[in-house]
């Protein structure tokens, strides 16, 4: 619906093909809220996608994290997918120090978050994350600790 109604005036196939200045002068041709927000979020998406790749590429953690904080509140307020347990895990994880990023990881409505957390932070991070999310909620949740590996390549 987006791509359709942003053609009145552009030539798309995909939402990918914008940036996000030819969004922002096109973006009122959307006349539906819900449509309009759901593009912005999937074209600034787009956009951090490239930028996160890039900032792994040249080892700026700081700015992956920023990127990942900005998806979660993307998808949390454009795309409405987190739901209340997601976005208080994230809440507690961004107060605590040592927490570089923090969004909702997987298909939405539920689930996971992933963070990143300098190493010498962890166990507090597990600690009082795990406590205000559990005060918050009444849930208890689990977390993992996970490592970075070199990624996917030839065997």
């Amino acid at each position: 619906m987006a791509v359709e109604a942003l053609n009145s005036r552009l030539d798309l196939r995909y939402l990918c093909e914008l940036d996000t200045e030819t969004f922002e002068l096109n973006k009122t041709l959307i006349k539906d809220d819900i449509c309009r927000d759901r593009a912005e979020h999937v074209v600034y998406e787009n956009i951090r996608t490239i930028k996160a790749k890039n900032a792994l590429k040249d080892g700026d953690i700081y700015e992956f994290g920023l990127l990942m904080n900005q998806s979660h509140d993307s998808l949390r307020d454009l795309y409405e997918v987190t739901g209340k347990e997601l976005d208080i895990m994230v809440e507690e994880a961004r107060k605590i120090p040592g927490t570089i990023g923090s969004r909702m990881t997987g298909a939405g409505f539920g689930g996971c978050t992933v963070s990143l957390v300098k190493e010498d932070f962890v166990e507090s991070f597990i600690k009082e994350v795990g406590d205000n999310y559990e005060k918050r909620t009444g849930l208890k949740p689990e977390f993992y600790v996970a490592g970075v590996g070199q990624g996917a390549g030839r065997v």
